[in-house]
């Protein structure tokens, strides 16, 4: 089992910037591909960023190409969401996700090829 935990959600003005971090334990951290998603109020899921094992490979969304950055630190066993130039369209609980993929350059944009989830940290960007 891997246990996942996002933080750093909360309440952001258009424009500006905040930083999601999702902290992993259970397992060698290093074995999985990270992911990150959102799903906004009747709305399904959605693929924002991937990162692969190594942090070699990484995928965004293209609505948030340019913006959004995603990293992993190894060490600390945390995958990280800069999320920079925040739009109201941003405006969605975030989840990270984690799927075993050791020495797989392969990066995950669909939710159904994750095995872990977190609970979800709130984004609200405001006008």
């Amino acid at each position: 089992q891997v246990q996942l935990v996002e933080t750093g959600g909360g309440l952001v003005q258009a424009g500006g910037s905040l930083r999601l971090s999702c902290a992993a334990s259970g397992r060698t951290f290093s074995n999985y591909a990270m992911g990150w998603f959102r799903q906004a109020p009747g709305k399904e899921r959605e693929f924002v960023a991937a990162i692969s094992w190594s942090g070699s490979s990484t995928v965004y969304t293209d609505s948030v190409k340019g913006r959004f950055t995603i990293s992993r630190d190894n060490r600390k066993n945390t995958v990280y969401l800069q999320m920079n130039s925040l739009k109201p369209e941003d405006t969605a609980v975030y989840y990270c996700a984690a799927v075993y993929s050791p020495y797989n350059r392969r990066v995950r944009d669909l939710p159904s090829e994750y095995d872990y989830w977190g609970q979800g940290t709130q984004v609200t960007v405001s006008s």
